[in-house]
Parts: C-alpha cells; sequence; structure tokens
C-alpha cells in the first residue's frame, strides 16, 4: 500500500502556535495537531517584542517529530497573524527581535503620520486598508522616527510568515496576503505603493519578490535537514495571513456569500475579484486585504469574543455568582455545577445566559471603551449606565448583552455588506473557534435574517493545507479546496426566526449605541 503524503502546516496566533498535519485522500481531508506551543511576549525596555528564534525551534521541533513518526511530509505552510516583520541585515542575520504590534511606540504613530506626511483620504485611496495605529506603515515611521538602529541598518523586511520560510529555506519573498495588511499594498496594482514606502524613506528593494499564494518559496536548507531529519522538502507561501487563510477554507458552493470569521475578533466581509474603495467604504472603515487566486478580502474587523472572554477571565480571578445568583464562589473553593477551575463553564454561562431578559441591555461592541479596560464587566456596566439602560449585574445578564449586542452589530455590518456587494447576500458563513456557539449563532441568523452554515471550526489550519494541497497539484483552485471541505464536515445549519422581534431589538440598538 501507497504510503499517506501529508502537509505540515504552522498556524502561529499572537498568544499560541501549533503545528498540524493533513491528509487529503479520496476527496475528503482529515486534521491531527503534532505540537502546541505558546507565542510570548517579551516585554524588555519600555518594548514589546516576538521571540522569532522561539517560534523557529518550535516549528523545528514540529518538524522532527513527524520525521521522527516516518511521516512522508510533501510541503510546509506558514501562517501567522498580520502587520509585524523582521529586520534583516546585509551579513544575512536578523538584526534583533521583531518588535510586537502591542508596542506602545505607535499609539500616537498613525495620528502624526497622517497628519504631517500623507493625508488620511490619500492613504486609504491608495490602500483600501483601516486605519490600526498598529498597521506597518504606522510601525516603520514610529521606528524612522525614533532612530531605530535595526532599521537604519535593514537590507531586508520580511512580514513574519516570510521570515519564518526564509529561516527554513534562505529565500527571500513578500507573500501577498501578509503583505496586504501593512498598509502599503495597492490591491488594485497588488504591489507595495512606492510612494507610501518613499514616505518612510525605503525603498521597493527592501522587501522581497512578491509571490501569491500556493507559490513554492524554495526547499529546506542543508542545516534545516540536518536538524530535522528530512530531505529536500518544499515550503509553500500559503496565504500568510492567517485571516486570508481562514477565508480560503470557507466551505461556500459559490461566490454569493458572506462570512463570519468568529474568534477573540469577528471579521465579516465577502469575497470580491475587485477592491471596493470609495468614499462610503472610507466613512464606515472597511478594508480591502488581499485573498487567494487574485480575490480581496473585503471586510470589517468586530470586536468579538474579547468581550465575553474578558468578563469570563474576571470571573475566574474573582468571587463569582452562580446562574442562579444565590453562590459566592472564590477561585479555588467549591464552584457551581459546570464551573471549571472556579469559573463558569461556556456550556453553564451561555444556557444561563438564555433565562434572562433579552434585548434588556445592548453595547456597541466596538465602542472604544471595550478596546482594553481594566476591568470589562465595568465597563459594560458603565455603557449602559451612560446610555440610560438597567445595569447588567449577574453573569447571565452580563452576558446575554455581550450576545444580543453582537448579533445586532452583526446585522448593522452585514446590512452595510449587502450596501456594497455586486450580488445577493442571503447566506452567512460563521468559521473559527465562535462557530462552536449555537446560541449565538442562532441569534446572528435572527438578526441579519440570513442563513447561517456553522464551520468548521479549523478553518485557518485548513486553508493553510489546501493551498499546499493547491501547490502539489492534489487541487485545482478555491472552488475544488471549498467543495472538499463541505464534503468531509458536516455543517450546523440556523434559519432566521422571530423578524419582529428582532427587527424592533435593532432600532432599539441604533437608537442606544448613536447616543455615545
Amino acid at each position: 500500500m501507497e504510503q499517506k503524503k501529508y502537509f505540515f502546516a504552522v498556524d502561529l496566533g499572537a498568544t499560541s502556535g501549533r503545528t498540524i498535519i493533513g491528509n487529503i485522500t479520496d476527496g475528503r481531508f482529515s486534521l491531527e495537531e503534532v505540537t502546541r506551543f505558546p507565542n510570548n511576549l517579551i516585554e524588555q525596555g519600555g518594548h514589546y517584542y516576538w521571540d522569532i528564534y522561539a517560534l523557529y525551534f518550535e516549528i523545528i521541533k514540529g518538524l522532527k517529530e513527524v520525521a521522527r513518526r516516518g511521516l512522508e511530509i510533501t510541503s510546509i505552510g506558514i501562517d501567522t497573524w498580520g502587520v509585524d516583520f523582521v529586520l534583516i541585515g546585509d551579513d544575512g542575520a536578523i538584526l534583533r527581535n521583531p518588535r510586537a504590534y502591542r508596542d506602545p511606540i505607535t499609539f500616537d504613530a498613525m495620528d502624526d503620520y497622517l497628519r504631517h506626511v500623507v493625508s488620511r483620504k490619500e492613504v486609504y485611496d491608495i490602500t483600501g486598508i483601516q486605519f490600526l495605529n498598529f498597521n506597518s506603515i504606522f510601525q516603520l515611521y514610529a521606528m524612522r522616527r525614533e532612530g531605530n538602529s535595526a532599521l537604519s541598518c535593514a537590507t531586508k523586511i520580511l512580514f513574519v510568515p516570510d521570515a519564518l520560510s526564509w529561516m527554513l529555506t534562505g529565500n527571500e519573498v513578500c507573500e501577498y496576503t501578509i503583505a496586504s495588511t501593512s498598509q502599503l499594498l495597492d490591491p488594485r496594482t497588488k504591489q507595495l505603493d512606492e510612494r507610501l514606502l518613499a514616505s518612510l524613506g525605503l525603498t521597493r528593494s527592501k522587501f522581497g519578490r512578491m509571490v501569491q499564494p500556493g507559490t513554492v518559496i524554495g526547499v529546506l536548507t542543508d542545516e534545516v535537514q540536518r536538524l530535522t531529519g528530512l530531505g529536500a522538502v518544499p515550503v509553500v507561501a500559503v496565504a500568510g495571513h492567517d485571516t486570508g487563510a481562514a477565508v480560503a477554507a470557507v466551505p461556500a458552493k459559490d461566490e454569493q456569500f458572506a462570512y463570519l470569521s468568529s474568534g477573540t475578533w469577528s471579521l465579516m466581509g465577502i469575497e470580491t475579484k475587485d477592491a471596493i474603495i470609495s468614499d462610503l467604504s472610507y466613512e464606515r472603515n472597511f478594508t480591502n486585504e488581499g485573498g487567494i487566486e487574485g480575490t480581496t478580502r473585503f471586510l470589517k474587523n468586530i470586536c468579538g469574543m474579547w468581550l465575553y472572554e474578558r468578563c469570563r477571565l474576571e470571573w475566574q480571578k474573582a468571587p463569582l455568582s452562580s446562574p442562579e445568583g444565590d453562590t459566592n464562589v472564590q477561585q479555588g473553593n467549591e464552584a457551581p455545577s459546570g464551573a471549571v477551575g472556579g469559573a463558569l463553564s461556556h456550556a453553564v454561562l451561555q444556557s444561563s445566559a438564555m433565562t434572562v431578559e433579552p434585548f434588556r441591555s445592548l453595547i456597541n461592541p466596538d465602542d472604544q471603551m471595550f478596546a482594553a479596560p481594566t476591568s470589562m464587566i465595568q465597563a459594560i456596566q458603565q455603557y449602559c449606565r451612560q446610555t440610560g439602560q438597567p445595569v447588567p449585574e449577574t453573569p447571565a445578564e452580563i452576558c446575554r448583552c455581550i450576545f444580543d449586542s453582537l448579533a445586532l452589530r452583526y446585522r448593522q455590518v452585514f446590512t452595510w455588506l449587502q450596501e456594497f456587494a455586486p450580488f445577493q447576500l442571503d447566506v452567512l458563513h460563521i468559521i473559527g473557534g465562535g462557530s462552536l456557539n449555537k446560541y449565538l449563532n442562532q441569534f446572528t441568523a435572527n438578526s441579519t435574517g440570513a442563513t447561517v452554515l456553522a464551520g468548521p471550526q479549523e478553518c485557518t489550519a485548513l486553508g493553510n493545507i489546501m493551498l499546499q494541497a493547491k501547490a502539489a497539484g492534489l487541487v485545482s483552485d478555491i472552488w475544488q479546496m471549498r467543495q472538499i471541505i463541505a464534503d468531509t464536515l458536516d455543517l450546523v445549519r440556523y434559519e432566521p426566526q422571530e423578524k419582529e422581534i428582532w427587527d424592533k431589538a435593532y432600532d432599539k440598538y441604533i437608537s442606544i449605541t448613536s447616543k455615545q
């Protein structure tokens, strides 16, 4: 019997990473996690850094494990979070660990750059990218402004997935989807914009050659082959941006769909052939990020399960009320039924939220006060107090407030997408970890009036592996990739219900959020 061939995916997030192997046989896929590890943010000298060598070590460790198990690896692909980059010197060495997007140096850099260098409207007209203070353009501006010695000496600037691929192969590339997060790329030309680069004192030669997802970068260096026990395995430039990889795995049957990548952040958007850059998209702060096969991911960031997870963390650390409101629990003491480590489990929290009055209190999830509050619970309560609403007190009330508000915010953004989309929208695919929240999924269907299809949860790793399969010639295009995913998974379907109730709730939401 012929030995199975596997694809090796490296999926790195801002808090943790993992290596995964995937296989495609008879039109169906399988996934298996090989290793999981933390991605530690390093604080030193008033700055935040990523440990690029630790990430490289973990990739080598995962490759060693598959070699030890005697698995045949067809190729390797790496996806990561966006915007951050590594600086390389003319001697081929990393000049220092890369700055992390949470570094405080960028806090005022965006406003300073847009006020004194290139105007906000001009930057958006070139890039179509939403304004976030940590975008690469503003990181580079802040580093230049501070006289950063590593930037001054750098001969190459490689985005994080490209830097890790370079460490494995020795070849420098600039993968399209990750480059699009920088706010330096023109989606019309699909190249880095010379004027914006010049505004930072940079030239195009500082970056690797632009490649599209599915391009083979090179093979493992002799050194990496020796370290891992593997041969000359190809490394593929997959969709280096993790959201790009996730959207590639949406199991849609045709182009007429919207997606909601649901996790700490919710990213709601559509896939289009061309960027949508207009006065209205600028006003509503939509973004145009690179997709696979020349597509654009036209989307908007929404503060997603961050609200819920931060509240849950607070309940874990502090006295906690049970869903019935009659039991105070200190961490380490006896917890109510369903509690995990002093915190209510997801199942208990979410089911208890269904027992309280709906739409009693509503918030705008994207209000600035929820970006990084000392206490998320208190921030939610303060918002409700300021808008003259009942203040949620119990975990059930707070969770219901979050879920109702997210679903109504989704409706607002979905309605905007319907205005922008060049096709009819009546299907919304929810992917990522949030696709497991059955209550929020149903609320989203009710609120938007769209059919919701939930799954897959492991969308980022799937997209990574499918793009490797495409590079290997096992699948022809994005639609065959999506068909394999749809044939393998059982998607959960949610149809809209209670239209009149949700229409009334949406009117209330608009009225309340317009007050802030």
